[in-house]
């Protein structure tokens, strides 16, 4: 996924020389369907042809063995190189552009232009919400508006009071109607100051909810490969910032495309990585040492950092104490994956996304299983709260309920805000009673 923003800007930029098609080999059960595909080929914007290879038979006959795989073919169908992994924007450019110039030269490009037509977009007034918070002493439901590239401030009753951002993409700072976001997701509230991880756009943005402004304090706006050290936050490239925590003066970071969690000292802009080297496996240990892979859910119960592994479909934590160490509650590898409520070793997620904690429990979105569970770190065990296991759109009792990808969660005043994605709706759930409804956003 962190791949496609340089993928668009590649396909704008050589529009009539470059045909991107991708080939979807899902790892996780629930990616393989064809209706769940669809709706990540419109989550991501995509405007090239995309093969549901559910089978993986296209992925063997191009030996592939990493995600993502970039195969490079020329204009006559010749596969001419390969690369495993994700890429630097600079570096993809510049083999293209070297592509494009040696083929043009030897009269093999058809400039011809492609049209592919997208899916009709989302006319809802969410538009797949990544995140959401809920602050109980102002009454704030803070919503990650992602694919409108916008954050939403309501009371939590679902009227908007503030809209902050023109929805275009853009890292653009200054006034809520001047300023733009890319795709953001994770959100973190202190009195009227807001943090956004703006994820697309590799950034952290302080948005004065007061004075109405938005500002820039880490990233550059470029996609950033630094695993090791520290620096000021405007002049260090992050990499895909998932979620945010707030600790003190602290503001921790789940930044899922450097597998690792970071920090941001509030008082002097230094950040850089808190937890995890940096290679993508679950491996427990020091923090500097420990394996995280994809988190892209953050949480904190004073003590802990706990966050949603999203690739090893598992729980885990970190000590706020930097001499403490990585840990995992429930998951075991990122291969081993389900939808099993037990403890310990027999508890199966898949691939969750979103966690909140409150009173010693921890409501964790397990986003690919379309279910809301309750993980208890003191027992390592993990039992279904809400959802059918099916992707769809029920309110009611909470075995009946219905979600599609929920993301994110936050607790407020006894009941469980949820950013249902793929449902493009912010979902209530009373956690006495475990009755199930919907937020209805009004005034935007």
């Amino acid at each position: 996924m962190h791949i496609f923003p340089q993928l668009r800007k590649l396909e704008h930029k050589y529009a009539s020389e470059l045909v991107v098609i991708g080939v979807h080999s899902a790892k996780f059960p629930n990616e393989k369907e064809g209706d769940n595909l669809r709706k990540a080929v419109q989550r991501y914007e995509l405007r090239h042809p995309v093969v549901n290879d559910a089978e993986f038979l296209v992925w063997q006959e191009y030996a592939c063995r990493a995600w993502p795989t970039l195969m490079f073919i020329d204009p006559q169908g010749k596969v001419i190189g390969k690369h495993e992994g994700e890429l630097p924007y600079e570096a993809f450019d510049n083999i293209l552009g070297e592509m494009v110039a040696q083929f043009n030269a030897q009269g093999l490009l058809d400039h011809t232009p492609l049209s592919f037509q997208p899916d009709t977009p989302v006319t809802s007034a969410l538009s797949f919400p990544g995140k959401v918070l809920s602050d109980a002493g102002s009454g704030r439901l803070c919503i990650a508006d992602s694919n409108h590239n916008r954050i939403l401030v309501a009371d939590l009753d679902g009227a908007v009071r503030q809209v902050i951002g023109s929805g275009q993409e853009g890292l653009d700072d200054g006034s809520f109607a001047a300023a733009s976001f890319n795709h953001p997701q994770g959100l973190a509230l202190s009195g009227d100051i807001l943090y956004v991880a703006d994820t697309d756009n590799h950034a952290i943005r302080r948005v004065d909810l007061a004075a109405q402004m938005v500002e820039t304090i880490a990233g550059t706006g470029e996609q950033g490969f630094m695993r090791q050290g520290q620096g000021q936050g405007t002049k260090l490239a992050l990499n895909s910032p998932w979620d945010l925590a707030l600790h003190g003066n602290v503001l921790y970071i789940a930044m899922a495309g450097a597998h690792q969690l970071w920090s941001l000292t509030l008082a002097d802009g230094q950040i850089g990585p808190y937890a995890g080297s940096g290679r993508e496996a679950i491996v427990d240990g020091p923090l500097a040492t420990a394996a995280l892979a994809q988190p892209s859910g953050l949480t904190t119960d004073g003590k802990r950092l706990y966050f949603a592994d999203s690739e090893t479909s598992s729980i885990r934590y970190a000590d706020l104490n930097p001499s403490g160490r990585v840990g995992t509650i429930v998951g075991l590898d990122l291969f081993v994956f389900g939808d099993i409520d037990g403890a310990e070793n027999h508890v199966r997620l898949q691939h969750p996304l979103g966690i909140a904690h409150a009173d010693g429990t921890l409501y964790v979105a397990d986003t690919y299983n379309h279910k809301i569970k309750r993980v208890l770190p003191a027992t390592r065990s993990a039992f279904t709260l809400l959802g059918t296991g099916q992707a769809g759109y029920r309110d009611g009792a909470g075995g009946q309920a219905q979600f599609s990808e929920p993301s994110g969660l936050s607790i407020a005043r006894g009941k469980l805000y949820i950013a249902d994605t793929n449902n493009h709706l912010i979902r209530v759930a009373d956690l006495a009673s475990g009755v199930v409804g919907t937020v209805e956003i009004s005034g935007v």
